[in-house]
C-alpha cells in the first residue's frame, strides 16, 4: 500500500546534535577528544613541575631549556597564579570537561541547550585569558613555557570550533555561513599571528641562540 500511495519506506536520515548533520558532531567530537587530551596532558605536566618546584625552589622543570625557553620563569612569575592558585588546575578542570564533552558527542547522545550554553561560556572564557597570558609571557616575563604552548594551541581551535557550531545550530545569518565557508584560513590567520609574535619578540635572542 506504501507504494501505491507513493509513501517513500525509507527511514529518515539521521541527523546530529540539534538536527545538524551527523558527521560534523563527529568531527566535532574528535576535536574535542584529540585537544582535550593535549591540553590535559601538557596542565598535568605543568602541575607536577609546579608542585616540585613549590617543595624545592633549586629545582629545575624539565621543560627549563635556555633563558627563552623556560617554564621556572614562567612558573616563578605572578601571573602563573591568576587567582590565587597554579594555572594549570584549571586546565585539568577544563580540559576534561572538554574530553567529556567530545567523547559525548561521538557517543550519539544529544547536548541539551543549558549545556552547549555553558560550554560556549567556557571555552568563551579560556581564549581572552590563554592571550592574556601569551601577552604576559612574551612582554611581561620574557619567557616561553612549551607546556603552555600547547595550551594556547588548542584552547583556540576548541573555542572556534565549538562557537562555529553552535552558530550552526542557533542561527543561520549570512555572516555567519560566511565564517563558516573561510573557517580554516582565519583559524590559520590567527594562530600564525602568534606566532609571528613569538619570533619577533624573541628575534635577537633566537639568533643569539643560534
Amino acid at each position: 500500500m506504501a507504494e501505491l500511495s507513493g509513501a517513500s519506506t525509507r527511514p529518515a536520515p539521521q541527523t546530529g546534535a540539534e538536527g545538524g548533520p551527523p558527521g560534523h558532531d563527529v568531527r566535532l567530537g574528535w576535536l574535542l577528544i584529540g585537544g582535550g587530551l593535549a591540553g590535559l596532558l601538557a596542565a598535568f605536566t605543568l602541575t607536577v613541575e609546579k608542585f616540585a618546584l613549590v617543595a624545592d625552589p633549586t629545582y629545575v622543570p624539565s621543560c627549563s631549556i635556555n633563558p627563552v625557553v623556560s617554564c621556572g620563569s614562567v612558573m616563578a612569575s605572578a601571573q602563573a597564579e591568576m587567582f590565587g592558585f597554579p594555572n594549570p588546575l584549571l586546565g585539568l578542570i577544563g580540559f576534561t570537561v572538554v574530553v567529556v564533552t567530545g567523547a559525548v558527542m561521538l557517543g550519539g547522545a544529544r547536548l541539551p541547550r543549558w549545556y552547549r550554553f555553558g560550554f560556549q561560556a567556557g571555552v568563551t572564557f579560556g581564549v581572552p585569558f590563554v592571550h592574556w597570558l601569551a601577552f604576559q609571557s612574551l612582554y611581561r616575563i620574557g619567557a616561553l613555557c612549551p607546556y603552555c604552548l600547547v595550551v594556547w594551541a588548542v584552547t583556540i581551535p576548541v573555542f572556534w570550533y565549538v562557537t562555529l557550531d553552535n552558530l550552526r545550530t542557533w542561527g543561520s545569518a549570512r555572516p555567519v555561513r560566511w565564517v563558516r565557508r573561510f573557517h580554516g584560513v582565519i583559524l590559520t590567520v590567527w594562530l600564525l599571528a602568534i606566532v609571528v609574535a613569538i619570533a619577533v619578540r624573541f628575534w635577537s635572542s633566537w639568533l643569539l641562540l643560534w
